[in-house]
Formats: C-alpha cells, structure tokens, sequence
C-alpha cells in the first residue's frame, strides 16, 4: 500500500488504548475502505477472533444490516431471537476486529448496531468507513486525507505519495516510459491537478495508454468544463463529492464510448457482484445489443471502471461505490432507472425458479454457490419488490422459490424474515402463496417456532385438501408430521406421513417436501425403535437420491441410516454412514447436519470407550448447537441422546479429561471440526 503508515500507526494506537469504535470518514474515493482493510490484516493477530469485514454498499435497508454482519463471521443462528441480540450473545465471548465498510447511507443502524454490540463485547472492535460520523457514543474519527502532493519547485516532488502511487499504476499503460526530469514532471503536475485522490489516480493511470500524460493533463485544465457530456447529472449534497473527484470520474466517463457509458450506468443497479450473463439480461435491449456487452464489460475493466472478481466458476465483476453512485445518478438522468430495476427483479426471480427446479438435482453444489454469489442481489430485488416497486406478488414467488437456500444452506432466519414480509403483504390465495407458505413452515420448523408452524400447517393442509394436489399434500404432511416430530409424538408423525405417497414421483412445486418427508419417515422410525425397517427405508430414499444425483436428502438418508444402524448395534456401519452425512452437510454449510450428524458420531466415540475423542466431539457439536440456538433442535429423542453420550464418556474419561476435551472441541475452528471428525479413530 502507498502512504498511509501514519494513519494506520494512529489506527493501532486508538485499539491498543480505550478505543472500542474508530470510523475513518472522508469524501468518496479517498481510500478509506484499502485503508481499513490494510489496518485488518496488520491488526489481525492482536485479536484472538481474527478480523472479520462487512460489505455494506450492497444493502438497501437498514434492517438487512444484522443479517450482513451475520453472514460475514459467519454466524448461524436460527432462532427466532432478535438478530442484534444473537450477535450480542455471539460476540460477548469474542475477542474479534469487525470492519463495517461503507456506512454512509446506514448511518442510523450502523450507529445503533455498533453502540450495541460494543456495550455487549468487551473483546470487540469495530472500525468503520464512512462519509459521516456515525454518532455513537465513544466514537473516535479519523479523517482520511488524500495523499500528499508536492509543492511547486519541492526538489524531493517525485517521491510525493500520490505521485509514486501514480508512476504504480500508471507503469503497465506505459511500458515505454522514460525516467526522464520532463516525465516525472508531468506526472507531479498531474498527481497535483487530482489532489492526490487515489480513486482519481488510479482512474487517471488508466487512460495513459491512450493519452499522454500532457493530454491527459489539459483536459483537468477547465475542471468544470471536462465534464462534458456529464454536466446533466445533479450532485446532492451529500454524500460529499471532492471536485477532483468529480473531474475524474467525468473525462472517464466522456473518454467512454456512448455504449460504454450506457452499460456502466446500467450496471449500478447491481448489488454486490455480477456475471456477464447477469449483466446482459438485465442490460441488453435495442439500444445496447446481448452481443456487444461482453467485450464492453472487458472495456470497461479495462478503464478501472469495473473490478473483475474471479470464482470458481464464471468470471465476476464488482465497481466501486463512488463508480457505481455516478452510474445510479446518470441512470435516473436518463429516466431508466425504475425500467432497470425492473428488469433486475425479473432476472433474479427468474434464477430464483431455476434454483428451485434444479435444486433436487445433481447441481447442488453449484447452486449453493451461485446462491452465495447472488445473495446480494436477491436481497436487493427482494427489497425492491417489497419497497418501492410495490410488487408483492413477485417478492412472495421470489421467496418462495428461494426455500432451497433459505432451508438447506443456513439462511434460515432472513428467509423467514422475508417470507413474512411477503406473505403479510401479498395475494391471500394462489398457487405462489402455497408454496410461500410452505417455505415459511418449513423455516418455522427449523426454527423451532411450534405456533408459527402449526399456523402455517394450518393454513397449508385446508389449501392442499381443496386442491387434492399429491404434492401439496406431501407438503402439508411435512408441515404437520414436522411439528409433531419435534413435540416427541413419533407414532402420530408417522400415521400422517404414511398417508401421502412421499416414494412415488408425482412432479409439482413439492419435489423438496416429499424428500424431507420420506426422510422424517425413517427418523420416526428409529425413534420408535423400529431400526431395521429405518434401514430399509433409509436405503431406498439414498437410492432415490443417487438416481438424482442429488446430495442434500442423501446427506439426511446417510444420517438417519447412521442412527438406525447405530439402534441396531453395527457401529462400523452407523459410523460410515455419520461421516459420509457429515461431508454432504458440510459442503452445503447446512449447520443442524453438521451438529447432528458430529452428535452422531460423537455417540459412536463414547459407545467405544473413546470419552476423550466423545467429549471434544460433544464440545463442537455445541458450538455448533449454540450458533444455531437451539441445541438438538428441541428434539426429546435427540437430547436423550446427547445426555446418554455425555454419561458414557464422562464414565469412560472421567470429569477432569471429559471437561478439557469438551473445552477443546468447544474451540475447534469449522475446518478443525471437519478433520477431527471425519478421521476414523
């Protein structure tokens, strides 16, 4: 990084004194975000948590805010506790760094949050960016100037800050560039003429392979006139704009051709990141063709305009906040803006449906992944939809659609927040509201939320049996055999899943519930004690699932297999199964797979005599618990469980040994958790 050691020696000398909360405020593209990720990553071992960032450019509203900083730890929680209150709790304990990065258009619930949290979590310290303060008590500022520029006639100018970090970036535009006295000169004059704004640098290096740095120097000559064609564009007052800035971003955008500037201001209706395929769809029409966009993308990463974020699959592109507040600005001028958020809510309900139909699939995996990418952006059309596009409908199908993610991928608590929202708001009848429904139970569920479930089963069971719907059917038993699972009443749980023919392919909008179904089935099966025909109904639902190539549900058939096998006395067999479950769960990040199926084999250890390896494996699996928040999920069946292993290995380890170990698995970090677990001792 260029420059800025004096204020990343002050950052780590307000954390090292009484500062709990530093914000580095300044105008946009100052640096205040490389600032504070630099200060991360030097403070970082100070703190026995680590350092932990949260984007928040990509939020639209404040009360997404916990659900970010949950994400970002990560933190699985998924009760039906306030979020702030579960981060509290989570945090108390900690000893963590956390960034907030953007604060500016949140600075009310930045404020609230971090005054929370820093009042919950002694170990806890936040630094934020923003353009403002945010007012909260015991807030320390630090302003972020831009970097230093030399005098006129300073003898020592080329070594200025802001003119090293433009010869840096400006060096591969410029491979034929002479160290000559006139060159540096003109880059000085230049750096100086940006007032030293390294976003206004880097834009400026960029357009060096085109223009010489004495062009590019007269054009910032008429600061107001270089605007050009941008001079439509009305500034508010705040966020504050550095006029540098604006020059910058304008001879940009007026160097763009008018294909370049149409895409880039399209573009900022995009949260997060994107993909060329997003950006067509949502882009494209007859004054930018499908065709083009591809190589105008290259173009634009080409100017800085754009960042490339490449993944494991398809390449993804991110541009920065004060890029993309120009693009939005420039959007509005044109009158588009409504039409692009529209076409960004059609595009991402539209992966939303695909998801749902893939999901029972042999993409799993990719989906999963292609979810967390688009997260930010189905929050966005999500917010949209139930904000200003006024369009409940389409946020209740979007949710709905999105059950797989919220359900299967650990996102329990903001899939519930919006399918309530949506189901508050939208149509009170309609195939879209029964599958929102659904999800929603599904989700109260998981959540062990019995009213709001047995409401939703309700409401879902009078739907299914008006329809006659096979499928729906499958959904409402899921609902209801769910709740009466979780209330230890196994026998009536299966009478009302032997009622619908969850084995049989019938198609529909149900496909997931007729799974968890079939696997319930052998679960309340082992809880009868009813093992070997677990076993058999485990195998075929693992069949069924392999057919497929689907990893979710087999995951689920391998761990109840496990139990049953387990209740049977083939502990090899049962341990096998645990393992194999523990691996499926894991690479979805489904956190109540991972907790039961290392309870699982945490029974397996303590059976063997292993109190020591039973107790730590018992103390990961409540970590896990705990981050969920509520421990074997209220289960009766589960928690007679969990008590029996702990009596077995405290027997086998005695007090002192068991309680170390617990206190160790209870430390395990998740990728210690993976490998200690899946080892077979």
């Amino acid at each position: 990084m260029v420059g800025r050691g004096s204020e990343l020696a002050e950052i780590g000398r307000l954390f090292a004194g009484t500062a709990r909360l530093v914000t580095l405020t300044g105008v946009g593209g100052v640096g205040k975000t490389r600032l504070a990720l630099e200060a991360a990553a030097e403070l970082q071992p100070r703190f026995r948590d680590g350092a932990w960032v949260v984007e928040l450019s990509s939020l639209r509203e404040g009360r997404s805010l916990p659900y970010a900083i949950a994400e970002a730890l990560p933190l699985v929680d998924q009760s039906t506790r306030p979020m702030i209150d579960v981060l509290a709790d989570y945090l108390a304990g900690r000893e963590l760094l956390l960034v907030l990065d953007t604060c500016e258009h949140l600075v009310d619930a930045c404020s609230l949050a971090a005054q929370a949290l820093v009042e919950a979590a002694p170990g806890l310290r936040i630094l934020a960016t923003s353009r403002r303060r945010l007012e909260a008590g015991g807030e320390e500022v630090l302003t972020v100037e831009p970097l230093p520029v030399p005098e006129p006639g300073d003898p020592t100018a080329s070594q200025a800050d802001a003119v090293v970090l433009l010869r840096e970036r400006a060096a591969p535009c410029l491979p034929g560039f002479k160290d000559t006295d006139a060159e540096r000169a003109g880059l000085v004059g230049l750096a100086r003429r940006l007032d030293g704004l390294p976003l206004a640098i880097e834009l400026a290096a960029a357009r060096l392979g085109e223009l010489s740095v004495g062009e590019l120097t007269e054009r910032l000559d008429d600061r107001f006139a270089v605007l050009g064609e941008t001079d439509a564009v009305v500034y508010e007052a705040e966020p504050p704009w550095h006029q540098a800035m604006r020059t910058a971003i304008g001879w940009s955008h007026e160097l763009c051709t008018p294909a370049e500037r149409l895409l880039w201001a399209r573009l900022s209706v995009f949260a997060g990141t994107f993909d060329a395929e997003a950006a067509r769809q949502v882009c494209a029409d007859t004054h930018l063709a499908a065709e083009h966009v591809g190589g105008l993308l290259v173009a634009l990463v080409e100017k800085s305009i754009l960042v490339p974020q490449p993944t494991g699959g398809a390449e993804r592109y991110r541009m920065l906040d004060t890029l993309r507040e120009f693009g939005a600005d420039w959007l509005r001028g044109l009158g588009e803006e409504a039409e692009l958020r529209c076409r960004h809510r059609i595009h991402y309900r539209a992966l939303a449906l695909r998801g749902d139909t893939a999901w029972m699939g042999p993409d799993q995996a990719a989906w999963h992944e292609r979810m967390v990418c688009e997260h930010a952006n189905l929050r966005a059309a999500l917010d949209f939809c139930l904000g200003e596009g006024e369009d409940a409908y389409t946020a209740l199908e979007l949710a709905g659609a999105l059950w797989f993610y919220w359900l299967c991928c650990g996102v329990l608590r903001e899939g519930r927040h919006y399918l309530d929202r949506a189901l508050s708001l939208g149509p009170r009848s309609g195939a879209v509201r029964s599958k929102a429904v659904w999800a929603c139970g599904a989700i109260a569920l998981g959540q062990v939320d019995r009213a709001a479930a047995a409401r939703l089963a309700g409401e879902l069971r009078a739907r299914a049996e008006e329809a006659a719907d096979p499928a729906m059917l499958c959904a409402a038993a899921h609902l209801d055999g769910g709740l009466l699972t979780l209330t230890g009443r196994p026998a009536e749980a299966a009478t009302v899943f032997d009622a619908v023919p969850y084995a049989e392919e019938h198609g529909g909008a149900y496909t997931g519930a007729r799974f968890l179904v079939w696997a319930l089935r052998v679960f309340v099966h082992t809880n009868l004690r009813e093992f070997a025909e677990a076993c058999a109904v485990a195998d075929a639902l693992r069949a069924a699932c392999v057919g497929r190539g689907e990893l979710w549900a087999r995951a689920f058939a391998d761990y109840v297999h496990g139990q049953a096998a387990y209740g049977l006395g083939r502990f090899a067999e049962a341990a096998a199964h645990a393992r194999t479950a523990l691996e499926g769960k894991a690479l979805l990040h489904d956190s109540i797979g991972i907790a039961t199926a290392v309870d699982l084999l945490a029974s397996l250890a303590a059976t063997a005599g292993q109190g020591e390896r039973a107790a730590r494996l018992l103390g990961m699996g409540q970590r896990t618990w705990a981050d969920i928040g509520r421990p074997q999920l209220g289960i009766p069946e589960l928690i007679a469980a969990r008590e029996a292993c702990e009596r077995r290995a405290r027997a086998s380890a005695g007090d002192a040994a068991y309680e170390a170990a617990f206190r160790k698995g209870m430390r395990d970090s998740g990728d210690d958790v993976l490998t200690y677990a899946l080892h077979q001792a």
